[in-house]
């Protein structure tokens, strides 16, 4: 029995070349071997698609294979199983067919061994935690970073040869850096751009080396970097400096500098995003009569007002007193909390006794809303 060439395409038989043709490319981006390797199955569906648009795509073959598959065991074209004389076991075809150019446009964007190979690689990233103290980072500062890492050679130009222009084209390559090997395999052409290891992928090679560095294009080097760190840095939080990380081995760019933060506590504030927040203790007096109070803010400390009768607990906000940073300004909330004396004289003791015997119930939203709740569910009072 034929292979249904429409259906391993997934087109009708009446299907267009160009509806072929898009189905094919289709396929090929998903049953790529470059994207499955060690996958059998794969492999063996990606000849078959290959396979169907070979003779699909060929306006003398598909009629001769629809005669076939509609007169299956009658000769003419001699079976499409993909074995046997006159089948397309690769007998009698040239290559491809215009397969690589469809291939490398098609794979032009994949990293896959057919597509170009990348001559010069960029150098590695450095990455150096730093520490910064809570206002420096709430504020912004300014940090000298120092390091060390493979920097580039000045005196070649990281090109590793003497003067920077002691080398020629490489013959292989022809100065690409990339050489073209093809193979055949049957039906199956595999066509791969590697990088040429005459040259390591530069197209060039050095007649005379560089005698600062050794030929090898960079040199061991301490390396001090100064950042504006901007307002709002962040635990987690990073600068990217381009270029200064490690250099090239092969003539490419350097490498990025990744600096890494990481934030103190604070004694006094705590940081959400932008907000700060401050837990704020009152003395029984203040929270009872109200009364002015020193709170901090990221600059310095103001003066705030507490209103009588003010509650353990309760949120003051003070807008635009948080983090100012170039997206926006972070607000300071006030938790207030209500320091109790924890150790009181006999007198004081007395005294308290003889407020409390003065305070109705009803002065005090709490307690009153307490008692209120426990007559009505158990018919007692608490107070």
């Amino acid at each position: 029995m034929a292979k249904n060439y429409y259906e391993i395409l997934g087109v009708s038989k009446t299907a267009s070349q160009d509806e072929i043709k898009s189905a094919y490319r289709k396929l090929v981006k998903q049953y790529h071997p470059d994207l499955h390797p060690n996958d059998a199955a794969c492999a063996e569906k990606f000849k078959e698609i290959n396979e169907a648009n070979e003779v699909l795509s060929d306006e003398k073959r598909r009629k001769q294979y629809d005669f076939e598959l509609e007169h299956p065991n009658m000769g003419g074209f001699g079976g499409f199983s993909g074995g046997g004389s006159g089948g397309f076991s690769g007998s009698g075809f040239s290559g491809f067919g215009g397969f690589e150019d469809i291939f490398g446009d098609i794979f032009s964007g994949f990293g896959g061994s057919s597509t170009r190979a990348q001559t010069k690689t960029q150098g590695e990233d450095i990455t150096v935690e730093v520490r910064l103290s809570f206002l420096d980072a709430a504020k912004g500062c300014r940090k000298e970073i120092n390091y060390t890492r493979n920097e580039p050679c000045s005196a070649c130009k990281g090109t590793g040869a003497k003067n920077g222009t002691a080398y020629k084209t490489c013959e292989k390559c022809g100065g690409t850096g990339q050489v073209k090997y093809v193979s055949n395999s049957g039906i199956f052409r595999s066509v791969n751009v590697r990088a040429c290891d005459e040259c390591h992928g530069t197209g060039k090679k050095i007649l005379e080396s560089c005698p600062i560095c050794k030929g090898k294009g960079y040199t061991r080097a301490n390396t001090k970097v100064v950042l504006d760190i901007p307002a709002g840095a962040d635990t987690g939080s990073y600068i990217r400096k381009r270029g200064y990380g490690e250099a090239s081995a092969n003539g490419g760019p350097a490498g990025d500098l990744i600096v890494l933060f990481k934030v103190e506590e604070s004694k006094i504030f705590t940081r959400k995003n932008f907000d700060l927040y401050v837990e704020l203790p009152i003395s029984f007096k203040t929270a009872a009569l109200g009364g002015k109070v020193l709170v901090p803010t990221i600059d310095d400390t103001i003066s705030y007002t507490i209103p009588e009768g003010t509650q353990n607990g309760k949120v003051f906000c003070i807008r635009g007193k948080g983090i100012a940073s170039t997206r926006r300004t972070g607000d300071l909330y006030l938790v207030v909390n209500v320091d109790v004396p924890g150790k009181l004289t006999r007198e004081q003791k007395k005294a308290i006794e003889d407020f409390d015997g003065r305070i109705d119930v009803k002065q005090c939203d709490k307690m009153r809303r307490y008692k209120e709740n426990m007559e009505a569910m158990y018919g007692k009072t608490p107070y």
